[in-house]
């Protein structure tokens, strides 16, 4: 696997597949910069040795050139971030870019323009792909948000760069914290899947079974499982199309020494609401007319003690609806406990949309051991799929 530290970039053009893809608000202005902060390391070692970096990502989903997915409205904040003034050319490809590309001196930074003003970039076009190879030097792909996805930058440029390519940091970082979750983590090895459906976990689980000692089950797609067997569960949500395969998925844990915990109790609520009247119940014994929205008290204490005695932890999913306060205490407590375990020297991994937005509302992003970048990219790895943007560097 090569990496950053393989190569001296000095008098050389990096140009590197970041991720940029930042929310903006209507000023145009950057709400959240985590990705630009997290591809600083990489940028940096680059420019300390003397190189200069080309820099290529999406912005939005654009139909055509649209000015407000233009990358020239995040370029104050990736100069804020990174403390060195940065160029933007407003084209990818030909000769506006060739020539800026060009005049590009050691220590320098250029943004391109936005890659999905052309629609090559995501049929991963060949011919698109060699124009921007000819760009620069060495190719450093450190956009781990669209590995999973085999578009003209994230992959196929790849292929003009034999034995000039190689992982950012924060690809790196990111391929090292799966495989310590699959492969490489001190045992016991502990999951917590949550979120609202099994159906989008079904792969997850079966393909972590064999690298996993414990396996907590939480959220909305517990309910799948307490009503595959027999329990009341009032109107929760649940895929009675998954039971069968939640049956299915105890006994494979089953078989595999997997110990898998569910809740025991729930906190229920008579509306889908902030101001529902709220009681604790067992999590098989949900009334008519009330569903579950939150893990109950005894579920908490019983996931803590779970948590505590594992070395490596994955977190996927929250174990409520965080986003109402009334029902965000199971995440909040789930990511104490974490906390708790990390700071006493275990390995913990938060990776997946909504547990990685529930991280940074309740400030845990400190104290946990990594938080993915990459939504879709993590769900894929864990599924035990190659991604194309890491097999064209491994290529």
């Amino acid at each position: 696997m090569k990496t950053l530290n393989d190569f001296n970039f000095e008098n050389k053009k990096a140009i590197i597949r970041v991720d940029f893809n930042v929310p903006l608000n209507d000023a145009f202005e950057v709400t959240d910069a985590t990705r630009i902060v997290s591809a600083k390391p990489t940028i940096i070692k680059i420019l300390e040795d003397g190189g200069s970096c080309i820099l290529m990502s999406h912005l939005g989903r654009p139909k055509g050139v649209q000015d407000e997915f233009s990358l020239k409205h995040i370029v104050k904040k990736v100069e804020d971030v990174l403390g060195v003034e940065v160029k933007f050319v407003e084209a990818c490809v030909g000769e506006k870019a060739e020539a800026a590309a060009a005049n590009l001196q050691p220590g320098q930074i250029l943004l391109l323009e936005n890659l999905r003003f052309h629609k090559e970039e995501e049929a991963g076009d060949e011919a698109f792909s060699k124009q921007l190879s000819n760009l620069g030097d060495i190719y450093v792909n450190d956009a781990f948000g669209t590995a999973h996805r085999a578009h003209a930058s994230t992959t196929i440029v790849a292929q003009f760069f034999e034995g000039k390519k190689c992982f950012g940091y924060l690809l790196e970082q990111e391929i090292q914290s799966i495989d310590k979750v699959m492969k490489t983590g001190e045992k016991p090895v502990l999951a917590i899947l949550g979120g609202a459906k099994v159906s989008s976990k079904i792969t997850i689980i079966e393909n972590i079974l064999d690298a996993v000692d414990h396996l907590i089950i939480g959220g909305g797609m517990a309910f799948t499982f307490v009503k595959a067997h027999g329990g009341k569960i009032g109107n929760s949500i649940c895929e009675d199309d998954k039971m069968p395969l939640a049956l299915d998925i105890l006994k494979q844990a089953k078989e595999k020494g997997v110990q898998v915990h569910i809740p025991v109790d729930t906190i229920a609520a008579d509306a889908f609401s902030n101001d529902a009247n709220t009681q604790i119940v067992d999590i098989d014994a949900i009334p008519d007319g009330w569903e579950g929205v939150d893990a109950g008290p005894k579920s908490r204490a019983q996931f803590h003690d779970v948590v505590m005695q594992c070395k490596t932890i994955l977190w996927n999913g929250p174990l409520g609806v965080f986003e109402m306060e009334k029902f965000a205490r199971g995440t909040i407590e789930l990511g104490n406990s974490i906390a708790e375990a990390t700071k006493n020297g275990a390995f913990s991994l938060v990776g997946g949309g909504d547990s990685v937005a529930a991280v940074k509302q309740f400030g845990f992003e400190d104290k946990v051991s990594y938080v993915s970048t990459g939504g879709g990219a993590m769900l894929e790895s864990l599924e035990g799929k190659i991604l194309p943007g890491i097999a064209a560097i491994l290529d």
